[in-house]
């Protein structure tokens, strides 16, 4: 068998949310590729997909600076990219893990500029964090005409204002270590109680505020909180 890269979503964090194609390559894979934040850490995206690893399949945890350092990334990347590349050369079947939807925020795709479209790589698409947010809290992400928008936090203040008047529904990704900020911006723009915020979707640590004015702006949150709004959601 000829080798082949599959670049595989998990999903938001719950294991039963991965797809049942992912699954099924996960348990067919010789060697599997797995982020970590931290070098030594654990890496949430493997905990979620071990369970569907075959007994022949080899772990490897590559780490992931989470640094300024563009230097220091891009180096990463290259290193990583390249034994990806290697692996699929000898002939093996490759997975590489990634949280959510691997072409939405995700590590995965500056490797994907690396590897320029080859024809050994299927991606395997998977459930956004917002999609589970939305589900989990009952708020549709958008109806009818409505826009919707996707904004990193980490954007300018102004294109998150600007968002905030142009879409009629949005999804804040990587509001971790900014909500007083964003907190501000919704309240400028009348949208607090249109919004709601979510951590750790679909995990057992996973806690929801639908009142974000009554939460304290240095409120201490985990990595993964995300808030969406609708302007126009009401139940009747």
């Amino acid at each position: 068998m000829s080798g082949k890269l599959y670049a595989l979503s998990t999903g938001p964090g719950a294991t039963d949310l991965i797809t049942v194609r992912g699954a099924r390559i996960l348990g067919q894979l010789d060697v599997l590729y797995a982020p970590a934040g931290r070098k030594g850490g654990d890496s949430l995206a493997l905990s979620i997909v071990r369970e569907y690893l075959g007994v022949q399949t080899e772990v490897r945890c590559c780490h992931f600076p989470m640094s300024a350092d563009s230097a220091e990334k891009e180096g990463v990347w290259d290193e990583v990219a390249a034994a990806l590349a290697a692996e699929v050369q000898a002939g093996k079947q490759v997975g590489f893990i990634t949280l959510g939807d691997a072409m939405l925020f995700s590590t995965w795709v500056f490797l994907l500029q690396r590897l320029v479209q080859p024809q050994w790589l299927e991606i395997v698409p998977g459930v956004t964090s917002f999609a589970a947010i939305a589900a989990r809290a009952q708020m549709p992400l958008a109806m009818e005409q409505q826009s919707l928008g996707v904004v990193s936090c980490t954007a300018p203040e102004e294109e998150i204002r600007q968002a905030l008047q142009q879409h009629d529904s949005l999804v804040l990704m990587k509001v971790y270590g900014r909500f007083a900020r964003i907190k501000t911006l919704l309240a400028q723009a009348g949208l607090l109680e249109h919004a709601l915020m979510m951590a750790e979707a679909t995990l057992p640590g996973e806690q929801c505020w639908r009142q974000l004015s009554e939460v304290r702006d240095d409120q201490p949150l985990p990595y993964f909180s995300t808030i969406l709004v609708n302007k126009q959601w009401e139940r009747r």
